[in-house]
């Protein structure tokens, strides 16, 4: 019996990133939906200096709310972790399993910022200034996320936008716990390791969520799409 699933893009990035997996998915009799966060991508002409991650929350809860969806599997990928944690205290009774594909996690009340190195932090609050107008963090190259083939990286790198700021400065609000009592897996991408999200291990392993390893890039939908569907399905 098919899945209702839910993909949830990271920074820079956008529904487009998940097209490998959501034609293996959608091949396998799943129903499959893949949102484009306010700010990049296909939305990135929306940018403000009001988008952040409360903006974010609000695109995952509206996808939920409007295809009137529930008994969904929930997939936030990198940054979309923290969209989806809120959507999932938001929208709690519409979910039945939540999946962190290398996810960037924080305690309630802290910022995304928060889980990164104060190095990269600073670094990060330099680029935008510099080449963001003080409102969205520059692009990196597609071998930042591990992607390597070169047909990935040209296809990656034509798509990449820049990402809003504020989603970083913006702490994550819940009124119940993380994760919102619900199943929740840690899919973490370890060949090779991102290391700018490390902090967010210690997270998971303080919840006791499940943990798994898919020996592949950050980017897993785009470095092996099968790996990543069998993990989300497992």
């Amino acid at each position: 019996m098919g899945q209702t699933v839910v993909l949830v893009h990271g920074a820079h990035h956008g529904g487009w990133c998940w097209r490998k997996v959501a034609r293996l998915l959608r091949d396998a009799g799943h129903e499959v939906f893949t949102p484009t966060l306010t700010g990049v991508g296909e939305r990135a002409h929306l940018l403000t200096p009001e988008v952040g991650l409360t903006t974010m929350i609000r695109d995952v809860t509206a996808v939920l709310e409007a295809e009137e969806l529930t008994d969904v599997l929930l997939v936030g990928h990198s940054l979309g972790a923290l969209a989806v944690l809120g959507a999932a205290d938001r929208a709690r009774d519409r979910i039945r399993r939540i999946v962190l594909l290398d996810g960037l996690v924080v305690e309630a009340g802290r910022r995304g910022f928060d889980a990164l190195p104060e190095e990269v932090v600073v670094q990060r609050e330099l680029d935008a200034e510099r080449r963001g107008d003080g409102l969205a963090l520059p692009s990196p190259p597609a071998g930042a996320f591990g992607v390597t083939d070169p047909d990935d990286v040209a296809w990656v790198e034509r798509h990449l936008t820049p990402q809003p700021l504020r989603c970083y400065r913006e702490p994550l609000v819940l009124d119940g716990p993380l994760g919102a009592g619900l199943p929740v897996t840690y899919v973490y991408c370890s060949r090779p390791p991102y290391p700018v999200i490390a902090s967010s291990h210690q997270v998971v392993k303080d919840r006791g969520w499940e943990w798994r390893d898919l020996p592949t890039g950050h980017d897993a939908m785009v470095t092996d799409p099968e790996g990543t569907v069998a993990a989300l399905l497992a």
